[in-house]
């Protein structure tokens, strides 16, 4: 069994068969259960509490009148009542010594995750994880999509989630800072299910480089700040089916995801057999043209005027149209409200690669993210991602108005920046420069044949008076959303 598991949510549920209460809330004597303190770090003596403080109701949770006995070599399982404050993982002890002593076999873990459901996998590689990664490439029936950074990798999963695939996210812990703003603002708002698999760099049992060390003593400080559940990813082929049984149960309860903190050793080596970045044809065969460039800024157009085109050009039974957070979202909103669109509302820099995610998973779906040039700006590196795996089912278009609008018209540094030739060079297939509102025309008339188009047009800054925000809740412009593509 794995050392812990923290499980924030709205009710008390009991997910194994082996269930403990934290001592905060119900005082468990130390005779009924020995947990070695070298595997979980728990300290000597534990904090009591009275029991007359403490009233746990029957209906809420269910502890046998007989409490099994737990082998000491087992560490118990606890269950937190679900909504509750996840008290903070013990102290761990100082003594170094090897975290893992038996390890299991890659197949072992991806295959029994493949019988519940998942198939898709993103992320950024550790060294921890490449027997896993290795495996999971290997096989041509599995998805793994290697993402630019970790909170990419977040948003690419959820696209896929939101398409009706099971995904899991990979990643170092050292990438998990990477990955809050998504974690927070996306999968948490909108509650969209994600496995995590996270390794423990910088785990008090190793020595390991200075660079991990603050973020080994956080990570699962962390992972509760953010209301995710975590347990230690399992060390045995026995622990396997009841780990992902937890999370799985979890998943589709609360809709949010559910991390596996993974310690160095934990799967035994596996060799890398195949490639997994897609071949494509010569790149050649992209081009840009510039002649949509009026070189009047008076006569740029607005975002509203670029949004209501966009709207026209999509057929809103193939097509869903993804809008990237603060005025863009709303300004869609307020444009036409449509069960085929999905407002962001946070994530800032995730549509496209939310966007990317969904594309791959539902190659029937026409997808067009809109974007704006600080969100490109600061997620740069998913152009490369979608230039990589994108198919001409993705059109990307960026609306350029050289400014944080909805901040106070703050500028960005893209009047100096060609996104067309950056798409160019990350293998879009067609990309389309200008402040013509005729690019947007061309853009959809466009064949990219196998790769994704791209169009960066200019606007003006300034948004409608009055603007108003989507009347949905998020997780509501989801669920309409995800109706509409036949995934409710």
């Amino acid at each position: 069994m794995s050392s812990k598991v923290g499980v924030p949510s709205s009710e008390a549920e009991v997910l194994s068969s082996k269930v403990g209460v934290p001592s905060s809330e119900v005082e468990v004597p130390s005779s009924e259960v020995e947990v070695p303190s070298s595997e979980v770090g728990v300290p000597s003596s534990k904090p009591q509490v009275p029991s007359s403080e403490v009233e746990v109701p029957s209906s809420k949770l269910e502890v046998p009148s007989s409490k099994p006995e737990v082998p000491s070599s087992e560490a118990q399982v606890i269950i937190f009542p679900l909504n509750s404050p996840v008290p903070n993982p013990p102290s761990p002890l100082p003594t170094p010594h090897s975290p893992v002593l038996i390890m299991i076999q890659a197949k072992e873990f991806v295959e029994a995750a493949r019988n519940l459901g998942f198939g898709w996998y993103t992320g950024v590689p550790c060294s921890f994880l490449t027997p896993f990664i290795n495996y999971v490439i290997n096989d041509v029936q599995l998805r793994y999509i290697s993402a630019a950074n970790e909170g990419d990798a977040v948003a690419i999963a959820a696209g896929a989630a939101i398409a009706g695939k099971p995904a899991v996210v990979m990643m170092q812990n050292s990438g998990l800072g990477n990955a809050v703003n998504p974690l927070t603002s996306l999968t948490y708002i909108f509650r969209i299910p994600l496995l995590l698999i996270c390794t423990l760099r910088g785990d008090y049992l190793l020595q390991d480089e200075p660079q991990h060390q603050l973020m080994g003593q956080i990570t699962e400080k962390l992972l509760e700040t953010m209301t995710i559940p975590w347990e230690f990813f399992p060390k045995d082929a026995a622990e396997i089916e009841p780990v992902l049984q937890r999370a799985t149960a979890y998943m589709q309860q609360e809709r949010r995801p559910y991390a596996l903190i993974m310690r160095k050793g934990a799967i035994a080596p596996h060799a890398l057999t195949r490639c997994s970045i897609p071949e494509r044809e010569n790149s050649a065969n992209a081009y840009i043209q510039q002649n949509f460039f009026r070189d009047r800024k008076e006569q740029r157009i607005s975002r509203s005027e670029a949004l209501a085109r966009i709207v026209e050009l999509t057929d809103p039974e193939n097509t869903v149209v993804i809008a990237t957070t603060g005025y863009t979202g709303r300004e869609l909103f307020a444009s036409k409200d449509s069960a085929n669109h999905l407002y962001m509302v946070g994530s800032m820099g995730c549509a496209s690669s939310m966007g990317l995610g969904l594309s791959l998973a539902r190659p029937d779906l026409k997808v067009v993210v809109i974007d704006g040039d600080g969100a490109a700006l600061m997620r740069m590196g998913n152009f490369a991602t979608i230039g990589t795996y994108g198919g001409a089912n993705l059109t990307h278009i960026l609306l350029d108005n050289e400014v944080h609008d909805s901040t106070g018209a703050q500028a960005t540094v893209s009047a100096g920046i060609s996104f067309a030739k950056i798409a160019e060079a990350c293998g879009y297939g067609v990309t389309l420069a200008g402040d013509d509102p005729a690019l947007l025309d061309a853009l959809f008339t466009a064949d990219a044949n196998t790769r994704p188009k791209f169009a960066h047009l200019k606007i003006r800054p300034g948004t409608l008076e009055k603007l108003p925000r989507p009347n949905l809740t998020p997780e509501a412009v989801l669920q309409r959303f995800m109706k509409h593509i036949g995934n409710s």
